[in-house]
Formats: C-alpha cells, structure tokens, sequence
C-alpha cells in the first residue's frame, strides 16, 4: 500500500523535473555551449574532450559513490543535494577560466548527475511501482529529453542576445536552481522502508547481469561522441552550419516521447529485444552523423540519437532490476558505473582523434561498432531468457 502522502502523478512530474536538471541541463548543455567556448578560448577539440571526459568521469565515482551499502538519512535527501551541487557547478562553468578548473567543475557536476539519476530513479520507480503506477515511470525519464530542449531553446534565445558562452551556463544553473524548488514542493519526504540500505545487500551480480552492463557500458561508449560533438560536427560543416540549433532542439523533442516509445515496443517483443534494437537504429544515427552531412543526414542524426538514448538509458535500467530483484539500487549504480566508464573515454577518444585525423569519422564508426556488440549481447540475453 503506498504512504498517503504519495501522489503519483506529482511524484512523476517532480522525477521529471530532477532529471530534467541534473542531466537534461546539468550534463547536457555542454554541447550548443561547447561551440562558442571553442572559438571565444581557441579550445582543441582534445581539450574539449578533456572537459566532457571530467564530466563523464564524476559521473563513474558518482554512480559508485551511489551504490554504496547504507547511507544515513533519506533517499530523498541524498537525491536533494546532489540535485543543488549540479546546479551550482553549472553555473559556476560561466564564472571560471582555465581547462584544470572546468575538468574540477565538470567533474563535480558529472558526480552529481549519476546520484540524482540513480537515487532519484529508484526512488521514483519504487514509489510509483508500490503505488500501482508504474505507467507513470516514462514521465521520470523524459526529463532529459525535456531537460535538452530547454537548453536548445535556453541557447538560441541567449544567442539571440549576443550574450556568450559564459551567460550561456549562467542561465542554465539559474534554472536548475529553480528546479531544485519545484522537487522538494513535489517529492515528499516519506519514510522509506528499510532506510537507503539495500534488503540484500552483498549478494554478487549474475553472469547475466555483468554481461547487461558491459552492454550497457558499450551503450555509453557508442553513444556520447556524437552527443558531445553533433553541435561542433554541424557548425564545421557549411552545408548545415545554419542548423545548429535546430539540430539540438530536435534531438531534445526526440528524447521526450522515446522511453513510452521503446516501453510499448518492448510490451511486444521484450525488453532485451527491444534494447538490441534501440541501439542498432541508435549506430545507424551516429554513422550519419559523419557520412551523410546534408540536412537530411544531420536531422536524422539528431532524430535517432535523440530518440534512442534515454529509451535505451530506461530499458537497461528495467532489464537490471529484473536480473536484481531486492538490490535494484546497487544493480542501477552498477550500470551507470559502466555507463559512466564508457562515455568518459569516448569524447577523449573523439576528440583528439580529431586533433590527429581532423575528423570524427574514425571515432565515430568505433562508437556505431560498440552499439553493435551491445545489440549482439542483448539479443544473446534475451535467448537465455527466453529459454
């Protein structure tokens, strides 16, 4: 029976708002602003993918820092405060100089993202599951989505101005900040049975669990080059240039629906299957952003990335806890460390190989083939499911 302070559809919109923040704006709004950081400080493309690595790396320690045992205290509360240092670490990218200080800022923030998404997801998930609205769960998940296209729109309208980067990330903490409000009027903090500590915890993960989350840490790996860099691919090529915000916008409305998208293909064939086929349709994406630069190719691009990698994000995170029944916290830390190590090494990867190649074509088919192993994985699961 669910506590009568739960209200499941604000519950929701307040899981919405949390991801919307931390990881729609928090961790996503490097890219447009990446661009006009790149010409204004005469960045490399190396030392671009030295700031989104910090990132990704802080989110690898966040997600162990969330899989730890037993914290003191409430979920919620350990969701709260991580929601804050993302936003304050946001803002401050606009009141700093220096590559050591935004890989210390990107760092932090990165950390902070991975809690929220883990606490905030469990908590979310566990509560909406106990009050029989499960359904409820792709409104929590299209926060990034949501999170991405306030940030495309956020960008354009600050551009717009002749601000720079540096009001660019100003505006977006500001706003995140204010998210931080509406979370705590809309997640009560109830007593959560058993505290934060896992009912099982210490049990090892399965043989098919590891092998969800290397599939999930390739997922990672295959999909945050062209996240990081589909903004600067688009600007540096003259035949879309002027698509630059559009590019972003759409794969931002892309990412909204896609969770109840993916979900209702996975109620016919399965989760496993459906993930597999998530990321083939997410490297056809990728692959199209380096071959194909025309606007076809360019908002196709946005389209299946944006409409593939929060699908993908929900429906590893629903295979996990499947595969972890009683240690679903410590199972969705476990994939998002995987995820984390995944999309720390791909825009460093990207990004020098840039410097060397002049081109993000190699990194780029490196990351469509990691998708491809990822697909084969899960359909391999899916078979040892189903048998």
């Amino acid at each position: 029976m669910s506590h009568p302070a739960i209200r499941p559809r604000a519950l929701a919109i307040g899981g919405l708002i949390a991801m919307a923040a931390a990881l729609g704006i928090g961790r996503f709004i490097y890219t447009p602003i990446l661009p006009p950081m790149i010409e204004e400080l005469g960045l490399g493309k190396g030392q671009a993918g030295l700031i989104a690595g910090a990132n990704f790396a802080g989110y690898l320690v966040g997600a162990l820092a969330a899989a730890s045992p037993r914290l003191p205290g409430s979920m919620r509360g350990w969701m709260m405060w991580p929601l804050v240092l993302s936003a304050v670490t946001t803002a401050m990218m606009g009141l700093v100089n220096g590559l050591a200080w935004f890989m210390l800022l990107r760092f932090i923030g990165g950390a902070a993202s991975a809690c929220v998404l883990v606490l905030a997801s469990t908590l979310v998930l566990e509560r909406l599951s106990a009050a029989g609205r499960s359904d409820l769960a792709a409104w929590h998940f299209a926060g990034v989505g949501t999170g991405i296209t306030i940030s495309a729109l956020l960008i354009e309208a600050l551009h717009g101005l002749h601000l720079d980067w540096r009001a660019m990330w100003l505006g977006g903490g500001a706003i995140s900040l204010a998210a931080v409000v509406a979370v705590g009027a809309l997640v009560p903090d109830v007593a959560e049975r058993g505290g934060v500590a896992e009912r099982a915890a210490g049990v090892a993960p399965s043989p098919q669990l590891w092998r969800l989350i290397i599939a999930y840490g390739l997922f990672g790996f295959g999909y945050v080059i062209t996240a990081t860099f589909i903004v600067a691919i688009v600007r540096a090529s003259p035949a879309v240039r002027s698509l630059e915000f559009v590019v972003w916008l759409v794969l931002g409305l892309s990412a909204i629906p896609s969770v109840a998208a993916w979900s209702a293909v996975a109620r016919h064939v399965g989760v496993l299957r459906a993930f597999a086929l998530a990321c083939l349709v997410e490297a056809i994406g990728v692959v199209a952003s380096v071959i194909w630069l025309n606007v076809a190719g360019a908002l196709i691009a946005a389209a299946f990335l944006g409409g593939t990698f929060m699908g993908l994000t929900a429906l590893g995170l629903v295979a996990a806890r499947s595969l972890a029944p009683g240690e679903a916290r410590r199972a969705l830390a476990g994939m998002t460390a995987a995820f984390g190590l995944g999309q720390a090494i791909g825009p460093i990867v990207a990004g020098y190989g840039f410097d060397l190649t002049g081109s993000f074509l190699l990194a780029s088919l490196l990351a469509a083939f990691g998708l491809c192993i990822a697909m084969v994985l899960a359909l391999s699961l899916g078979r040892t499911a189903a048998s």
